[in-house]
């Protein structure tokens, strides 16, 4: 290998490279054109256009001969109708075809943690986690998901207070597959011993894991609602208590769905999907066939039916003391965390839209939080709460509603030694729903709640969900254009009125942390009666402070 001095290896890549520049900066030179190259011999070496013709076709730029006129792709129809179609066992049908290449399909149950007053709390945290399972038909787990991914498709299952969802997405051809792993997750599940018990273990680990989070949201979510509704329907916790995980069993899980997943209780939902197909989809899975708690034989007395007690709401107190983790790379203090609510409406009240909107006029979020007008920066929230007193690190609404009944609550973090103070921020701002809005706060709530709305349906999945829901609660699936509607009409004093509806309640307290000096939950009622949201001989709040 050849190997130079260091002097004058660096003297001859100078020349190099000055000689690469000068190449470069040499001027152009113009001149005759041949074959699309400067035909200078000392000039560069220049890429022009080309004269020469290539092809007998035309050129684009002159109208072809003999071609009609043109037809250019319009918008097709975009008002797709929801068919709901009831079979013979009670099983709802319902669906709506779009246009595209996948379909999602999925079974909305009338269950959840509100009807299990007759249970062990945890049957629906339970049931979660043993979904899509074995079935009767499918031995294992991996034989289900090996003949989803035959078309592409994924599943899901999701419960809430009063809900349950079984859901997969897929190409449309494999609908038939689809449709019967639903049936058989849902209808004919082995709930093998082995599988109960796995399940019970992913229960206790996701309980450690959620103590062991800066996040408590889940956890502050429950206690809000135990508040609230003590000790009945929308009172009773979505997780599983730690003291009741080792007492449900497969004969309980069991038990607890052959009264609350019959066909009756369900909704066969479709997006993507031609309606009589899967209508004749479901007449064979859904209603041939027996459910494994009627093939088999359940040993259990009590209970002998569902709980079809109504949501009553109580309001009330339920703080814990301890420890919140902190996470060091995040850069947040340790946080205590208050949440405050008010007996808010049901999805089917006359005050659910008003509702809707004080929601996003209320808004919220992180102090630390990126964006813009559209990210809320001009909710109450934000302006007057976040933007005024640094030691807030959040604060967030929140409306909870249901068949029944309704929550609506803020749920607020600031450091321990700020707490009593936090609590004093909140109702203030909880007192000043019930004034009336400014013209431009109200168009700018209405507009963000219109387009949340239209902007969420476009997914396929959302779709889906909106339809098994409606059907469910009403029997029909009501179109957006009938909400957009509906919000278009809300008023200041609509505004007022629900505002004003909710603070006529008596309010719920939930904490977590270092709460010591919390005001109690009787002294947060007289703030929102009649003291302007202050708390009883709490002096003047300061901004500095």
């Amino acid at each position: 290998m050849l190997s130079l001095p260091l002097g004058t290896a660096q003297a001859f890549a100078r020349r190099i490279f000055l000689n690469k520049c000068y190449t470069s900066v040499r001027p152009y030179v113009s001149g005759p054109v041949e074959g699309g190259r400067a035909s200078v011999p000392d000039g560069p070496t220049v890429n022009v256009p080309s004269k020469e013709v290539v092809t007998a076709l035309p050129p684009l730029s002159q109208p072809v001969p003999d071609l009609g006129p043109v037809q250019y792709a319009r918008p097709g129809d975009q008002s797709n109708v929801t068919q709901v179609t009831r079979l013979s066992n009670g099983l709802r049908v319902a669906s709506e075809n779009r246009f595209g290449q996948f379909c999602t399909v999925g079974v909305v149950i009338d269950s959840g943690p509100r009807y299990e007053l007759a249970y062990p709390s945890g049957i629906s945290h339970f049931l979660e986690k043993l979904a899509f399972q074995s079935t009767a038909s499918f031995g294992e787990k991996d034989v289900i998901f090996k003949e989803l991914e035959k078309h592409g498709g994924i599943c899901d299952c999701q419960s809430s207070r009063d809900t349950f969802v079984y859901a997969a997405s897929a190409d449309s051809r494999g609908v038939e597959a689809v449709t019967r792993i639903l049936a058989d997750v849902v209808l004919r599940p082995r709930l093998a011993n082995e599988e109960v018990e796995f399940a019970r273990q992913t229960v206790k680990f996701e309980l450690e894991t959620l103590g062991m989070r800066p996040e408590q949201e889940p956890i502050l979510m429950d206690m809000i609602h135990a508040a609230g509704f003590r000790d009945n329907t929308l009172g009773l916790p979505k997780l599983c208590p730690l003291k009741t995980a080792d007492q449900i069993d497969r004969n309980m899980l069991l038990t607890y769905l052959r009264h609350h997943h019959t066909p009756d209780r369900m909704v066969l939902a479709g997006v993507g999907v031609p309606h009589d197909e899967l209508v004749r989809l479901a007449e064979r899975f859904f209603v041939e066939g027996s459910a494994t708690w009627e093939s088999e034989k359940v040993h259990a007395k009590n209970p002998t039916g569902v709980d079809t007690s109504i949501a009553q709401y109580t309001g009330g107190s339920k703080l814990e003391e301890c420890a919140i983790p902190v996470y060091a790379a995040v850069g947040l203090p340790e946080l205590a965390h208050v949440v405050i609510g008010l007996k808010g409406c049901s999805h089917q009240d006359k005050d659910f839209i008003a509702a809707c909107v004080l929601n996003i006029m209320m808004g919220g979020g992180g102090s630390f939080s990126a964006g813009g007008p559209g990210k809320g920066m001009y909710t109450r929230l934000y302006t007057n709460v976040l933007n005024r007193y640094h030691w807030m690190y959040s604060a967030t609404a929140y409306n909870h509603a249901y068949g029944d009944s309704g929550l609506f609550c803020i749920h607020a973090t600031a450091p321990p030694t700020h707490v009593k103070s936090l609590v004093e921020v909140i109702t203030r701002e909880l007192y000043a729903m019930q004034g009336r809005p400014g013209d431009q706060e109200l168009r700018r709530a209405k507009t963000q709640l219109q387009s949340m709305l239209l902007m969420n349906l476009e997914a396929r999945p959302v779709v889906f969900e909106d339809i098994g829901r409606q059907v469910l609660a009403t029997g029909e699936r009501r179109r957006p254009e009938h909400f957009i509607q509906e919000i278009e009409k809300i008023t200041a004093e609509d505004i007022q009125n629900v505002a004003k509806r909710f603070l006529a309640s008596p309010p719920a307290l939930a904490a977590r942390g270092e709460i010591k000096g919390i005001p109690d939950v009787k002294d947060i009622q007289t703030a929102l009666a009649g003291g302007e949201g202050r708390l009883p001989g709490n002096r003047r709040l300061s901004l500095f402070r």
